[in-house]
């Protein structure tokens, strides 16, 4: 009787040992989850989600329309859309600041200034499921970065300006900050992309999102440099500025022009031929995945963050052959 007591006891003991196991792996020889949902998650019960961008671009409308489409898919949740109006960390972080006094559950945002944001960010994740999405804050505790993976669009926009400047030449980078971890890395992928070649590129030349700046930034650059022979924005807004600039100055055409997004400005540059292609993000995908994952997460499934702890959304080159096509797809996410 003793020795059949210890034998039964050990093997509940088995048992249970074997059923945390399957638990914490995520079940029997299936993926992982690579991020345990809190113990204060909010299964069933009403969910407000925030989304934050970083400046006040028409790229961000196509995100609130996305964010506007997982209201209508989600059960149960509010959103709050919010933009600093300046682009600056500090309104950035107000506006925050603002959405945990209004007791939010999740919020998505851009960080303007993440190597200087970590304390703050990491404050946020403490208080609600942080997610970051357009530009990624990899050192903090957010949940999972949703975005461009920045770097391979880098490379986009540098094998387009070879195909563009087949024999090199003089080149100039404009955008608003090289903070920004989107920033950093289009710029190293574009430089990747054109070593050894014979594409110089003479400087960088950040505006911090004052778009008469970006103008003006490109203004001196070509009256300094009346041989440069492209000219490359890295944020929405440049590709416009630049645009402009070289319309003013009558080198539309002759300089090239390559840049991201899809403000109309770009658009319509590149249905003129004046601007050689833009690399497009899905900030309508952006929007609505960040919505999604936050109220998942919050709801106890963690299956859609990876390991890597990254979910890129897949970027396009638009050249004059595609413009139409992609601008009718802008157009039907508008009237959503």
């Amino acid at each position: 009787m003793k020795f059949q007591l210890s034998r039964r006891t050990l093997i509940a003991a088995g048992v249970a040992l074997c059923s945390s196991f399957l638990i914490s792996c995520g079940g029997g020889g299936g993926t992982p989850a690579a991020t345990t949902v809190p113990p204060g998650s909010k299964a069933g019960k009403h969910l407000k989600l925030a989304f934050v961008a970083n400046n006040t671009s028409d790229f961000w409308t196509y995100a609130k329309a996305g964010v506007m489409k997982a209201k209508t898919e989600i059960d149960d949740i509010d959103v709050d859309f919010q933009m600093p109006g300046d682009g600056q960390a500090g309104t950035q972080k107000r506006i925050v600041e603002d959405l945990l006094v209004k007791g939010e559950d999740g919020i998505a945002i851009s960080p303007i200034d993440p190597a200087n944001q970590t304390d703050f960010l990491n404050k946020v994740a403490s208080q609600a499921v942080l997610v970051t999405q357009d530009s990624d804050a990899p050192q903090t505790n957010r949940t999972v970065y949703i975005g461009t993976d920045n770097r391979a669009a880098g490379v986009q926009a540098g094998e387009l300006l070879k195909k563009v400047l087949p024999d090199g030449g003089k080149v100039m980078i404009f955008v608003g900050s090289l903070d920004a971890q989107n920033a950093k890395d289009r710029r190293a992928g574009l430089m990747d992309a054109i070593k050894d070649t014979k594409i110089q590129v003479l400087d960088t030349r950040t505006d911090d999102t004052d778009r008469g700046r970006a103008k003006s930034n490109v203004q001196d650059a070509l009256v300094k440099n009346p041989d440069i022979a492209g000219l490359v924005g890295l944020w929405s807004y440049n590709g416009p500025a630049i645009l402009s600039a070289a319309r003013d100055a009558k080198v539309n055409g002759k300089v090239k022009i390559v840049c991201f997004d899809e403000e109309e400005a770009t658009l319509e540059g590149v249905k003129s031929g004046d601007i050689s292609g833009t690399i497009v993000q899905q900030p309508y995908e952006f929007g609505r995945k960040s919505m999604h994952v936050m109220a998942d997460y919050l709801r106890k499934d963690a299956s859609e963050v990876p390991a890597s702890k990254q979910i890129f959304v897949p970027t396009r080159v638009i050249d004059k052959d595609g413009v139409d096509a992609f601008m009718g797809q802008l157009k039907e996410y508008k009237a959503q």
